[in-house]
């Protein structure tokens, strides 16, 4: 049953830039309030100006005191939580021989365990409402690519965490679907695509859907299209489903072999161009804006 976003007050973390501003604008078009979490605050209050009544906070995803503050903030501004689009996500650069095993960290402490402290920060008001979570894994959750082990490994624990919430809050009428998106033309893309030739080079290789690129615009109208359904499942673009449904085959020896044969001479590659590059995060990423980046 759909249930329009009119009056609906939904949070979003990552909400600074790219998947989540857009959302941010699309989701105020139909009618929700928004309160906006981010760590870009200049941009984030930019973004609340624009989408009038909209709330912002300035809060790391990974720090559940910040969380806490942005959820009483909310809290205090429209006295309830109905939805939350945990989007906050990051991709680290390099292999796990010879990258920095902090940006690894980094990069599921933000895309997994902050996913994670945002259900628990936002939990209470949330079945109040008998609201709604979507949760933004990936296509990643269900592939591999060599350099993304980290990123791959926290977006299948977001859609596996993501099972097992929607089962804990059943109960309460609060339902919990998990997001999907393949390439989206954002920053964290382009930033791959300008830092890395090797990247280029195996993204351009990659079968349809897999190797298709969607629309920011594209992506947030899936995401509104879920949360006003309530959906189980988000897939951007809708064919990423069969994928999914062939993950066994997609994950096997076979397809093992098939990329394995790249790989001997892309990861090498790869290794060389983030050691020349200096920083572990692409360009615009927070971690790099901020000066976080190693």
């Amino acid at each position: 049953m759909r249930r329009p976003l009119r009056d609906q007050v939904v949070l979003i973390t990552g909400a600074a830039r790219g998947i989540g501003a857009h959302t941010a604008r699309l989701a105020v078009a139909r009618g929700a309030r928004l309160s906006l979490v981010g760590l870009e605050p200049d941009r984030l209050r930019g973004l609340a100006g624009e989408l009038d009544g909209a709330a912002w906070f300035e809060a790391d995803v990974t720090d559940s005191a910040a969380l806490e503050a942005a959820v009483a903030g909310t809290l205090r501004r429209f006295g309830r939580i109905d939805c939350v689009i945990a989007n906050a996500g990051i991709a680290g650069l390099g292999t796990v021989a010879t990258g920095d095993v902090e940006a690894l960290a980094r990069t599921v402490e933000v895309n997994l365990i902050g996913v994670m402290r945002t259900a628990a920060a936002t939990a209470a008001p949330v079945i109040a409402a008998r609201g709604y979570y979507l949760l933004v894994s990936s296509t990643a959750a269900f592939t591999a690519l060599p350099g993304m082990s980290a990123y791959c490994a926290a977006k299948a624990g977001v859609e596996h965490f993501g099972n097992a919430l929607r089962l804990e809050l059943a109960h309460h009428g609060v339902a919990v679907g998990t997001a999907h998106p393949g390439w989206v033309d954002t920053d964290l893309v382009r930033d791959a695509k300008d830092d890395l030739p090797s990247f280029r080079a195996a993204f351009g290789s990659l079968p349809w859907p897999v190797g298709s690129t969607s629309s920011v615009e594209r992506c947030a109208r899936a995401f509104v299209h879920g949360v006003e359904h309530r959906r189980r499942r988000v897939y951007v673009p809708r064919a990423i489903a069969g994928v999914q449904l062939l993950r066994t085959v997609v994950n096997s020896a076979f397809s093992d072999r098939l990329v394995g044969r790249r790989s001997r001479s892309l990861v090498p590659q790869l290794e060389q161009e983030v050691e020349a590059l200096g920083r572990s995060f692409g360009a615009h990423s927070a971690e790099t804006v901020r000066g976080d980046a190693r």
